[in-house]
C-alpha cells in the first residue's frame, strides 16, 4: 500500500533560473500539499499534462527525492524515516533512469539481484521469466551501451522487477517500446496486480489507463484536480472519453485560476 498525506515538494531557485522564469521568487513548488491512497490488488493512474509534478511526486514515492513536507509511507513505512528499508519494498521504472553502459543486462541484472540480497537460485528463476517475457534472450551479452532505447527500456524493466517488489511504480512503462514488447508491459502490470502488489503508473497514451486503472488521480502544476475510482470517473464524465475528459478538467482550472 501507499499513502500520501499532504505531500509537499519545493525546489530552490538560481538567479538564472529566477530570470528564466521571469519570477523574484526563490523557490518553486513542484507539488503542493496533494493526498492519496493506492490499495493492494489495485493499478493507480496518475495523470497530468507535462510539468504537472507526477515525476517529482513517482521520485518521492521511490525515495529518490525527500519531501519538503507531509509523509508518505509504503507498505506501512515511512520513506523519510526509512528509506532505505521501503526501497526493499519498491520497483521504480523512469525512462529517465540511467544504465551502466558497460555492463551487459546479465551483469546488470545480477549486480541488483545481490544488492537485494536474492539467492542466485531465486534470480535465475525470476530472470528466465522476465528475459521470456520481454524477449530479452538474444541480447543478454550484449553491453547495454550498444542496444537499442527499446532495448535498454526492457533492461531497466527487468531491474526493477528482480526483486519481486509489493510495490511497483511505473513512470511511463511503454515508452520507446514496440507494440508487441508494449502488450507484454501491460501484461506485467495486470500480473501485478493479479499478484496482490500495489501498483502505481503515469501514461501519456490514454488507452493504457482506460484499459488498466482501478482508481485515477489529476495532477496539475503541483496541485491534485481528483482522485477517485475509474467506475465513479466513467460515471461522472462530462465529455465524451477519457482522454476529452482530462483536458476538459486541466483547462477548467487553467480558467479558474486565469
Amino acid at each position: 500500500m501507499i499513502e500520501v498525506s499532504n505531500l509537499r515538494k519545493e525546489f530552490s531557485l538560481s538567479k538564472q533560473q529566477q530570470k528564466e522564469l521571469n519570477t523574484t521568487a526563490k523557490k518553486a513548488i513542484a507539488v503542493n500539499g496533494i493526498s492519496f491512497t493506492c490499495q493492494p490488488g489495485r493499478i493507480f493512474s496518475l495523470l497530468g499534462p507535462n510539468g504537472a509534478g507526477k515525476t517529482t511526486t513517482m521520485r518521492m514515492l521511490s525515495t529518490i527525492f525527500k519531501p519538503s513536507s507531509g509523509s508518505i509511507k509504503i507498505c506501512g513505512i515511512d520513506v523519510s524515516e526509512d528509506p532505505r528499508e521501503a526501497r526493499k519494498k519498491i520497483g521504480f521504472l523512469t525512462g529517465s533512469t540511467g544504465l551502466y553502459a558497460r555492463l551487459t543486462p546479465n551483469e546488470l541484472i545480477q549486480y541488483f539481484a545481490d544488492l537485494y540480497d536474492i539467492p542466485k537460485n531465486v534470480c535465475a528463476q525470476r530472470k528466465e521469466k522476465l528475459y521470456t517475457l520481454l524477449d530479452m534472450h538474444d541480447f543478454q551479452g550484449k553491453r547495454i551501451g550498444k542496444l537499442s532505447t527499446g532495448m535498454k527500456q526492457k533492461v531497466s524493466i527487468c531491474r526493477t522487477m528482480i526483486h519481486d517488489p509489493e510495490v511497483v511504480v511505473f513512470d511511463e512503462p511503454t515508452s520507446g517500446l514496440d507494440v508487441i514488447t508494449a502488450e507484454n508491459i501491460i501484461k506485467l502490470i495486470r500480473d501485478c496486480k493479479n499478484e496482490g502488489k500495489t501498483v502505481i503508473f503515469s501514461s501519456h497514451i490514454m488507452s493504457e489507463v482506460d484499459l488498466l486503472c482501478d482508481d485515477i488521480a489529476i495532477i496539475h502544476k503541483g496541485n491534485l484536480l481528483h482522485s477517485g475510482t475509474m467506475v465513479d470517473f466513467r460515471q461522472n464524465m462530462q465529455a465524451p472519453n477519457l482522454t476529452a475528459e482530462f483536458i476538459r478538467i486541466v483547462n477548467e482550472t487553467k480558467t479558474e485560476n486565469a
